[in-house]
């Protein structure tokens, strides 16, 4: 008997140097990411330096400054006349894509550490993707500023407000078309600015709207189809 309580002694003692008798090592704390400053194609701008590859296409660089705590970034292109994203990973802070000409393009870089679950997303600049012996370019296709984008708002009355460019400068004017069918067919107003005010909304429904830019030299653009929804 005095045999068997020295070794469930023993057993005690054991589990308690394997369990609590030395601390766990403290976990190791990664930095995250931080966000990349792009640099080129410069924002809002003609993009004309690229290497021309054939007749609609052309080798467009991308660069942005090294940001910190990153190990790889991801570059998205997006396509602004069909809103469709090209995506590349580099874990240089420079990459390169062959992109259609005489197209608006729309791109950003997130960066990565492979140690750490968060990213960092970077500004998103816009650039049009200049063709051969091209005197002048279709406008950005409009972005929604107000309402946002599958918003649910209140009231009888909203305003309308989008963000229009152009890299010659020359727009001249909107058309916007709005309504409770997908995609609208009834256009609301022709105006030179940049917002509608005071138009009459219904609870319950969802509305559907999008902006055609036009500028002086008869080019346009159709921005995607915003949505929001009227509520109590």
């Amino acid at each position: 008997m005095k045999k068997l309580n020295i070794l469930f002694n023993l057993g005690i003692i054991s589990i308690f140097l394997s369990c609590g008798g030395k601390d766990n090592p403290d976990p190791v704390i990664v930095d995250p990411p931080t966000a990349a400053i792009l640099t080129f194609p410069i924002n809002n701008e003609e993009c004309n330096t690229g290497e021309s590859i054939n007749s609609t296409q052309s080798k467009v660089n991308f660069e942005w400054n090294v940001s910190t705590n990153t190990t790889s970034y991801t570059l998205v292109i997006r396509n602004l006349l069909t809103n469709t994203n090209f995506n590349t990973n580099t874990t240089s802070n420079f990459s390169t894509a062959i992109l259609n000409k005489n197209t608006p393009y729309k791109w950003w870089v997130i960066s990565k550490n492979s140690e750490a679950t968060n990213t960092a997303k970077s500004s998103e600049w816009k650039f049009y993707n200049a063709g051969d012996a091209v005197k002048s370019y279709a406008p950005f296709p409009a972005e929604v500023i107000n309402p946002s984008l599958g918003s649910s708002i209140s009231g009888e009355n909203v305003t309308l407000e989008w963000n229009g460019s152009d890299v010659d400068g020359d727009i001249k004017e909107y058309d916007v078309y709005f309504g409770t069918v997908n995609p609208p067919t009834e256009l609301l107003s022709t105006t030179s600015t940049q917002k509608i005010e005071n138009v009459v909304v219904s609870q319950g429904n969802t509305y559907y709207w999008n902006v055609i830019t036009k500028d002086n030299s008869n080019n346009s653009s159709t921005s995607e189809i915003f949505q929001f929804k009227i509520i109590n």
